[in-house]
Parts: C-alpha cells; structure tokens; sequence
C-alpha cells in the first residue's frame, strides 16, 4: 500500500491567524510538521487555500496544493487535495498542520492498522495517566475521550468524561479505569474518504462538534492505534511560546 500525508492549512484563525506560518526558532510551523512526517510516508502534500503558505511550502522543496476557502472541515480539504494530486496513493493521512512535534512513530502506528484489510479508518488515541489531574485532564472539554470496544474500534467520542465511573469518587477514576485521549489524526482508504465528505451534518456531531461523529452514526468503524507520546496542539500565540521553549 502507498501512503500519502496530506496537511490541511489554513490562514485564517480566530484565535491565531497566519498560524502555520509563524517563526520556531528559524522554521515556519508548517515546515516542522511537514519534515515531522515525510520519512515515513511515500508523499506528503500541504492542502492550503492560502498563495503565502504554499508560496512558503514550496520554498523549503515541499508539495502543496491549493484548494477551496470554503471547506467547513480539515477532512473535506483532504479529499479535494487528493483529488487533485493523490493518484495512486491508498491511504490517506490528515495530519494537523498546527503538531510539530508529531512523532514519526506515530504515522507508523496508523499505518499498522491498515494491515487489517476490514479497516476503513483509523485514528490515535492516548491513555490518560492515573495521575493525571482530573478537572485540567479527564474533565477538560477541549480534549476529547473515547470509549473503545474490545478491537479497539471507536465505540464513541465525547468533550465529556466517558464512561461515568458509578459508585467511585472522581478521584478515584483514573485510578481505577483505563480511559483515552483522542488524538486528532486521522487516515482514511481513498474510496472511504470520498463518502464520508458526502455525508451531511449529524446530530451527534453537531451537539459535540466532533465531526467523527458522523462517521459513527452512519455506520463506519474507525480503529484506534493507541500511542503513549503526549501531543502538543498549538492554538494560540500562548501556545507557540510554551512550545518555542519545549523546542
């Protein structure tokens, strides 16, 4: 199978604009994800509505294409790039424009699901560590959980705790149960992609705003690859300075 990574980046942000163009020590954002991954995938692509970004992917000897502003998710952004440049490549591969510090390892984990011929999707998930701190990890809205079944499919995505853990105090939950972390990355066989773009809007997704959602409640099985390295999302300018000094 041929692997293509396709990073989905856009210019405007409400909370930080021109992101994926801001200075790590000498690097454009998007380079450092970009060089994150491309040793181990057999292409890796930018999927930009903006002529800056691509103007800069291309300075530093990277692919990117561009695509539509009105694209309402990262995965939609996906398909029209790999239309336009993925022939021939079976999987791909969405990966966060705004994680330098994805880990080679972890593309390799998401690859390994795929040696499963029934898997359609797949996606990383993360165990929360029974020291965690409750209210800033477990309890965090913007950090999604989720359930999985005993093939580690996706039985369920959710901003709230899940499982609620009856009879215990909160305390005692990471203790006493393994619970997960979804990590934002996913992959996709070509054709599957394709339909799920097609889909409209589901209410689950709409009352969580987890677009994979969708994917559940029309019937689409998504496996989860479990990795134990923490990601480290940049959302703000707040977050760049954190990880300048993490970098």
């Amino acid at each position: 199978m041929k692997y293509i990574g396709i990073i989905p980046a856009r210019y405007a942000s409400t909370r930080f604009s021109g992101k994926p163009l801001a200075d790590m020590k000498g690097k454009p954002m998007i380079q450092r994800v970009y060089e994150q991954v491309s040793g181990v995938l057999d292409s890796v692509c930018v999927a930009t509505d903006d002529s800056r970004i691509e103007a800069t992917v291309k300075a530093f000897g990277g692919q990117a294409v561009m695509t539509s502003g009105n694209h309402r998710s990262g995965t939609d952004r996906c398909q029209e790039a790999y239309a336009k440049v993925g022939a021939g490549y079976d999987i791909i591969i969405n990966i966060q424009g705004d994680e330098p510090f994805i880990r080679p390892e972890q593309i390799e984990t998401l690859k390994a699901c795929f040696a499963d011929e029934s898997v359609h999707i797949a996606t990383l998930v993360k165990p929360f560590r029974p020291d965690d701190n409750f209210e800033t990890a477990l309890f965090n809205p913007n950090s999604p959980k989720v359930v999985l079944n005993k093939n580690n499919e996706a039985l369920y995505f959710s901003r709230s705790v899940i499982p609620y853990l009856r009879g215990k105090h909160h305390s005692e939950w990471l203790p006493s149960h393994s619970y997960y972390k979804h990590i934002g990355l996913y992959a996709y066989r070509a054709a599957v992609l394709r339909e799920i773009t097609l889909l409209p809007p589901s209410p689950l997704e709409l009352a969580e705003s987890l677009e994979q959602l969708r994917w559940l409640e029309n019937g689409y099985k998504i496996k989860a690859g479990i990795t134990h390295t923490e990601t480290i999302g940049i959302d703000t300018p707040e977050d760049l300075e954190k990880a300048l000094l993490y970098l």
